[in-house]
């Protein structure tokens, strides 16, 4: 067996691990229950994608992970996308777990959760939050927004200017002039305002924007891939749901006009998951940062336009039935309306793809 067909039957094996936690046709009863819920998420399940070893997955394997690629992130990222697990999963296994690659954080029994963003649709850490040394103890003040999950952390990983140069300071949720406010969202989850004054912490990168900045495009990738997941399994229902319902006795997936509108929703999937495919290649090859920057946001700005339309059609598809919040295809809706937004918006990632990608050719 060649290198690649060996990677590709390890991705293989992977997805089938997901069915343990988030069966592709599974119920959805337990992303229902936990919606609007302080946490918004199980630790516990949480802990369990650490017992399996994914939050450790981009861990290098001396530091006790598994060192693997950004192809199989984003496998497992698809497949939790396909039941709407609630767990932030790509928070602690692209950015936290790399940054802190402790025992517990890579088991999953202490949630870290990075605040990185200052400004609305983010897509870097270009923020001015200071990070002041006052005597001994390193303190750090400044304002992050929109923390996913953010009232079940246990620590922030702070991005914190230290002078010029961008370092990242891990902030514990207990200690003095540390303030939490959380905003509810759509899906049932929440984002959190994260306040701090003079909040004591520990520096865990120092001059890291380099590094910050190839996280980051890992987890914008990583959504997207959760993007498709979201979407295809929302295709799926309605695919099903157009053979089943019946008008002018057939099923109304027989009518042209419908099966139209179902090709270009699955184009649409397609174009997307070839997006995030190409992005995760670029990462695992070592691209430059600005290649893999320009992949990173066309994949995630891709993802997220595709997901919204998909389920905003998905929801239209299923006629009155789709808007009520019994039928189980309005939560795809409402997940995908979140995670468009998370690690930057396409309108934002647009912006960056046209100032990263190399100028066409127009010669050529």
């Amino acid at each position: 067996m060649s290198a690649v067909e060996d990677r590709a039957e390890g991705i293989r094996l992977l997805r089938d691990s997901a069915a343990a936690i988030s069966p592709r046709n599974g119920p959805l009863g337990r992303v229902r229950a936990l919606r609007s819920t302080e946490a918004g998420f199980d630790r516990a399940v949480l802990a369990e994608m650490g017992a399996l070893g994914w939050l450790g997955l981009r861990v290098a394997e001396e530091a006790g992970g598994a060192g693997l690629g950004v192809a199989e992130l984003c496998a497992l990222a698809e497949e939790l996308g396909h039941g709407l697990a609630p767990e932030p999963f790509v928070a602690v296994a692209a950015i936290a777990a790399p940054l802190v690659p402790e025992e517990d954080v890579i088991a999953g029994a202490r949630v870290l959760l990075p605040a990185w963003a200052e400004k609305p649709h983010a897509v870097d850490a270009s923020g001015t939050t200071s990070a002041a040394i006052d005597g001994a103890t390193l303190r750090v003040t400044g304002r992050k927004i929109a923390v996913p999950m953010a009232a079940g952390a246990d620590g922030f990983l702070v991005t914190a200017r230290e002078g010029d140069a961008l370092s990242v300071v891990l902030v514990e949720t207990g200690v003095p002039g540390v303030t939490l406010h959380a905003e509810s969202t759509v899906d049932g989850g929440h984002l959190g305002t994260l306040t701090l004054e003079a909040a004591r912490c520990v520096r865990v990168a120092e001059d890291a924007s380099s590094r910050i900045a190839r996280l980051l495009d890992e987890a914008a990738i990583a959504t997207a891939a959760e993007l498709v997941g979201l979407m295809d399994r929302a295709f799926a229902i309605t695919l099903d749901y157009l053979n089943t319902r019946q008008q002018f006795g057939k099923p109304i997936g027989a009518f042209q006009v419908l099966q139209h509108r179902a090709a270009d929703l699955k184009i649409q999937l397609e174009l997307a998951r070839a997006a995030v495919s190409h992005a995760a290649s670029v990462c695992d090859d070592g691209a430059p940062a600005a290649q893999r920057a320009a992949a990173a946001s066309l994949a995630k700005a891709r993802a997220s336009d595709a997901a919204l339309t998909v389920t905003r059609q998905a929801i239209q598809l299923h006629g009155g039935i789709g808007y009520t919040d019994e039928a189980d295809i309005g939560l795809f809706l409402r997940r995908a309306m979140v995670l468009a937004a998370c690690f930057g918006t396409a309108t934002a990632h647009r912006r960056r793809y046209a100032e990263a990608a190399p100028p066409l050719d127009v010669d050529a």
